[in-house]
């Protein structure tokens, strides 16, 4: 890791005089050349499991717009699949997977020593990465945080309110913690591989960290994220981690502290000066523009954007949107967002 990286140096604690950017989901649906090499691979999963063409995809962003970072094009999924469930995807409609609702189902799931046979092309993806990325830029790896990755596995697909898995949590948690054990361990393995490919700095993300309350919410966002941060740096001193309890609200409050990550990604449920007031004044934060900018563009974008960076200025900062960008986001608007960003 060269330190002369700015997504490095604002992961440090630097507070920098313009932000370092990048974009989750910057290598997706919005960009026609994505689209074209999707086409190619075929569809999604062979795509994310082709390292030629997921690092070709990882690359397009980067060299569209310059990028202070790239993230592994991979998706959250592949790990349960790595320990056995089956996964597939509908057009149009998302992820299936198997189920895992007893205590057998996550006793037949794999050992964690065995999922690196699945994901190796992933392994391989980074390693092309860390080859053909330009100096400047930093490589992101990642994997879903215990809880949303429970999500799935126990409904067997995405949903608004993720009621299969708190009804398993309520009725059964015993099981529920079984499994979240099971992955805990298992993306300890898969992120320390990640960074022996070649990774510079880890993002976990809990997607569905805000619907989790309470006790809930220590016990199955703070707690594993916790044990995770804890073991890769016991392995990868110095590695650098963004956490990203999606929706937290007040529970991005002490949420670095409590699980040692050196930065907190913030959604744009919040405000940036309500983030800045209340998570920043401890360490880095990463976000919060609307994706809907990524649409619609105009003076609108060049103000949010603005309020933003002045929000976060006081202290490190890494400029991203508060979630993913979509596919219908026009790719003038992300130069367009850049260039605020860097210029003023």
């Amino acid at each position: 890791m060269t330190p002369e990286k700015t997504i490095l140096r604002a992961l440090s604690g630097e507070t920098l005089p313009t932000p370092p950017i990048w974009m989750m989901r910057q290598a997706g649906r919005y960009l026609p050349e994505y689209r074209a090499t999707r086409a190619q691979a075929g569809d999604f999963l062979k795509l994310c499991y082709n390292s030629d063409l997921a690092a070709e995809v990882t690359l397009q962003p980067i060299r569209r717009y310059g990028f202070d970072a790239a993230i592994l094009f991979a998706d959250i999924l592949l790990l349960p699949q790595a320990l056995g469930a089956d996964l597939w995807f509908e057009t149009g409609e998302g992820p299936r997977l198997s189920t895992i609702t007893t205590m057998d189902a996550v006793k037949a799931l794999k050992p964690k020593e065995d999922i690196h046979e699945t994901l190796g092309p992933i392994y391989e993806t980074l390693r092309i990465l860390s080859r053909e990325l330009p100096a400047e830029t930093t490589l992101i790896g990642f994997a879903g945080a215990p809880w949303t990755v429970a999500t799935y596995m126990i409904a067997g697909r995405g949903s608004k309110d993720q009621g299969a898995a708190h009804a398993l949590k309520d009725t059964d948690r015993a099981t529920f913690s079984a499994l979240i054990d099971v992955i805990t361990e298992a993306t300890v393995e898969y992120l320390s591989a990640q960074v022996s490919a070649g990774a510079e700095v880890i993002k976990l993300f809990d997607s569905w960290a805000g619907s989790l309350k309470g006790q809930d919410f220590t016990d199955f966002a703070v707690k594993p994220a916790a044990a995770i941060i804890a073991a890769l740096k016991a392995r990868h001193p110095g590695l650098p981690i963004i956490a990203f309890p999606r929706e937290a609200g007040f529970g991005y409050i002490g949420f670095a502290a409590a699980t040692g990550a050196d930065c907190v990604a913030i959604d744009n449920s919040v405000t940036p000066e309500w983030a800045a007031s209340h998570v920043q004044t401890t360490g880095c934060v990463q976000g919060n523009l609307a994706p809907e900018h990524m649409v619609t563009g105009g003076k609108d974008l060049d103000d949010a954007t603005r309020r933003v960076v002045q929000a976060f200025a006081g202290g490190p900062h890494i400029f991203n949107l508060g979630h993913g960008i979509t596919p219908d986001a026009n790719p003038d608007n992300v130069q367009r967002m850049i260039d605020v960003v860097r210029g003023g």
